[in-house]
């Protein structure tokens, strides 16, 4: 139900940022995001522990996740989403015939809403805080080290920190001690305020194109991770910076992502980052699943 995603040389980045940028195409999972690696694993282990049914919350990509792995399963799904999430997000999961409810302005009000359905046989599957997530995430660098790629730095985006969770041990996992880029739109920067604040502190709001990064609190153990390793390096980056980056990406790589996956590949696109020319940066291409060329012109039309 996962794939091995194709680790594929970027000539264009590389050339911008004089090293070698490869990127992990999480965005070919048949689900359309690494979150078919978190989703599907958890999904599996509930699974065997007898789960007839699942529960979930999302701002788009975890709910597809859910929702295709439960149909591969054949066990129901109900996903609770705000009203960010995109109307492609939502008929992709009833395509997958998951049962989809609306509710709130944020994920946080739709989360609580999912969790009261939650009984004895309707297991919660949280979109990013479970250790059954990161060890599915984690297969990412197993996968990257099998290709013979020893990566000397990692870029990714963060939401609610599962990706961060499970790449960091991933690459403890592999003796790897390097840099991880993470970045977050300035509308989503949870993480970003909690370091600056050496605290874990939740957002009053959130905002912006990048919706799937929308979770007002990073995980306790994103959390905990940037506390205790001074490799984790916080970057922040505007809406248009991540909306330019994924329409330079449909040129250069005819893949449409979504904005949240726009902010990782925008530190590159802008060189935000000096590496040495024979450095390898890996680099998460998270997913697009929840978005449509349509949409993403017409936010760069508005944000112009």
């Amino acid at each position: 139900m996962t794939i091995k995603t194709p680790l594929i040389k970027s000539s264009a980045l590389s050339t911008i940022n004089n090293c070698n940028i490869w990127l992990k195409m999480e965005s070919s999972q048949p689900a359309g995001s690494f979150k078919q690696r978190s989703i599907g694993h958890a999904c599996r282990q509930y699974a065997k522990r007898g789960a007839k049914k699942f529960i979930s919350s999302s701002g788009g990509n975890a709910g597809i996740s859910v929702a295709y792995i439960g149909n591969q399963l054949n066990i129901p799904v109900t996903v609770v989403v705000p009203q960010t999430t995109s109307q492609k997000a939502i008929d992709l999961m009833r395509k997958e015939n998951a049962e989809v409810i609306v509710h709130g302005d944020f994920w946080a009000d739709a989360n609580e809403l999912a969790v009261s359905f939650v009984n004895s046989e309707a297991v919660y599957i949280h979109p990013f805080d479970d250790q059954y997530l990161w060890d599915g995430v984690s297969e990412i660098i197993d996968e990257v080290i099998a290709d013979s790629v020893k990566p000397d730095a990692v870029i990714l985006s963060v939401g609610g920190g599962s990706l961060l969770s499970g790449i960091h041990q991933g690459l403890l996992a592999n003796s790897l001690d390097i840099p991880i880029y993470a970045v977050e739109t300035e509308g989503t920067a949870s993480l970003h305020t909690a370091i600056k604040m050496n605290q874990h502190i939740k957002l009053d709001k959130v905002s912006g194109v990048a919706t799937t990064l929308a979770a007002q609190q990073v995980c306790e153990n994103a959390f905990l991770i940037s506390q205790n390793n001074q490799n984790i390096k916080s970057l922040i980056v505007s809406d248009q910076a991540a909306v330019s980056a994924c329409l330079n990406f449909l040129d250069d790589h005819r893949t449409l992502v979504e904005p949240a996956c726009g902010a990782t590949l925008s530190v590159l696109y802008d060189h935000k980052i000096s590496f040495s020319p024979k450095d390898n940066i890996l680099v998460i291409v998270c997913g697009g699943a929840s978005i449509t060329l349509d949409q993403l012109s017409k936010y760069s039309f508005a944000l112009n």
